[in-house]
């Protein structure tokens, strides 16, 4: 991975996520309960959302909403510069039960909580609720579950905790189940993230 990402969490509120001369790209994925802002300061860097796809460019700036799917690209993989702020706020559907189930996994993402339980507790067949799932949130339920232990095992990391407790508090089957799917999401390593975030806690 070229360039730098370095993330520091300024509150409980706010997180910041820096990139310098990056090529990071993000396959889909949600942020559940936070806005995501962008502002980019070089280059440009191509936002996918539902779908759709722009080109942002050097001060240029991007919104994307609580619960919507979206993806990061390099543009003619070149490099890119950007500060992005992940904003804590809250998106309530009308769903009730849809609702309740995305805030149980929320909670407690390490509990084994399986499709057919979901199901049972949706009061709809499997196939349905994971559509129905999908649709109001951008994300299977299992896709859900693997992002919001990663989003723990982070604030593990944090709080010092080695790489190996945060993978068994976070409900992984090992270190390198978590060390697969951290990189997917964070964009780096669960060592690098650590080192990273023990820095900027360091500066405050």
């Amino acid at each position: 991975m070229s360039g730098d990402i370095s993330y520091s969490r300024k509150n409980d509120e706010i997180e910041c996520v820096r990139y310098k001369d990056s090529r990071k790209t993000y396959l889909p994925h949600t942020h559940a309960d936070h806005l995501t802002v962008g502002y980019v300061e070089d280059g440009r860097v191509c936002i996918v959302i539902d779908g759709e796809s722009s080109i942002c460019e050097k001060g240029d700036e991007f919104r994307i909403p609580p619960n919507v799917l979206h993806e990061i690209r390099t543009v003619d993989d070149a490099s890119y510069s950007m500060v992005v702020m992940c904003i804590k706020t809250r998106s309530v559907i009308e769903d009730d039960r849809l609702q309740e189930l995305q805030d149980a996994i929320l909670e407690k993402p390490d509990n084994i909580y399986l499709i057919e339980e979901m199901a049972e507790d949706s009061g709809v067949s499997p196939y349905h609720m994971i559509r129905k799932f999908r649709k109001a949130f951008g994300l299977t339920p299992h896709q859900f579950q693997i992002q919001c232990k990663v989003r723990k095992a982070q604030r593990l990391l944090e709080n010092d905790k080695s790489i190996a407790e945060a993978a068994y508090e976070a409900g992984f089957c090992d270190q390198s189940h978590l060390d697969r799917c951290f990189q997917k999401i964070v964009g780096m390593t669960p060592g690098q993230y650590q080192q990273s975030a023990g820095k900027n806690l360091a500066n405050r």
